[in-house]
């Protein structure tokens, strides 16, 4: 297994991402905290982990809380004796479809602010006590939208530049203190629209703009990709267990594209 013994904590684990990458954490051999805001579906990832004969456990958290985040990261450490692993896979709702001229300042401000603030609290809780171990991997989840060109997503756009960049500049300050940073790029995932994830919410107004289904609007989206696919949940968990893992060692400040082509780095 390549997290025996090992400690996650899954920062949206109530989503679809975020609970995939749990399982497979727990697969590997991980002891997974699943956090997120749903009790309903945190406790059936839990159940669903237990079952398979992981270890599980959930709490109810506001991520943009910093209290309450670094007060769970300290009674996570306290139980288990530190933390190897933090994935921020946290999902935000935001507005995408609607061009600059009809976009308005808090619109296109929501996901920047969203997104950085979970990325630096969600590093800054969890890494505290990786520090104390010397080490850990700090993890967190992007999209191709800061490098697509496109209409319609100038906010998630710039959000994803903000996690990419902070990834990076984490991995530098935190390198000393034996800790790797990494984020993970997966294009967008269309079975995911029905594993809990808000992205149907987030898809559909620019679906409905361009006068066809969500799932329409992600089958041309595989279709320009060189795979000629999207990506699998079970693909980005693997991956991100790969990533936490120490076969991955060498690897921080990394940016993983898993767009199957849409992005040729």
């Amino acid at each position: 297994m390549l997290l025996r013994g090992q400690t996650a904590i899954v920062y949206g684990g109530s989503g679809a991402i975020g609970g995939a990458a749990a399982a497979a954490f727990a697969r590997e051999g991980a002891k997974v905290f699943l956090v997120g805001r749903t009790l309903q579906k945190l406790e059936a990832g839990a159940q669903e982990i237990v079952r398979q004969g992981g270890v599980a456990k959930v709490a109810v958290l506001d991520v943009l809380d910093e209290r309450a985040a670094e007060h769970h990261a300290q009674a996570v450490a306290r139980e288990t004796g530190g933390i190897d692993i933090a994935l921020n896979a946290v999902g935000f709702p935001h507005i995408q479809g609607t061009p600059l001229a009809e976009l308005s300042l808090a619109d296109f401000m929501l996901p920047v602010e969203s997104y950085a603030k979970a990325v630096f609290i969600t590093a800054k809780a969890a890494s505290r006590f990786m520090a104390q171990k010397g080490s850990g991997v700090v993890m967190n989840i992007s999209t191709p939208g800061s490098r697509l060109p496109g209409i319609g997503y100038l906010g998630y756009g710039a959000a994803c530049a903000v996690t990419e960049g902070m990834t990076r500049l984490l991995a530098a300050e935190l390198a000393p203190r034996g800790i790797r940073v990494v984020c993970l790029q997966p294009h967008a995932i269309p079975e995911a629209l029905t594993k809990g994830s808000h992205s149907r919410q987030v898809f559909q107004p620019a679906a409905d703009r361009a006068g066809m289904t969500v799932e329409e609007m992600l089958q041309g989206a595989a279709e320009g990709t060189l795979l000629k696919r999207l990506p699998t949940l079970g693909e980005v968990a693997d991956v991100a267990a790969f990533m936490a893992s120490d076969r991955a060692r060498a690897m921080t400040g990394a940016v993983v594209n898993m767009t199957c082509g849409a992005l040729v780095d």
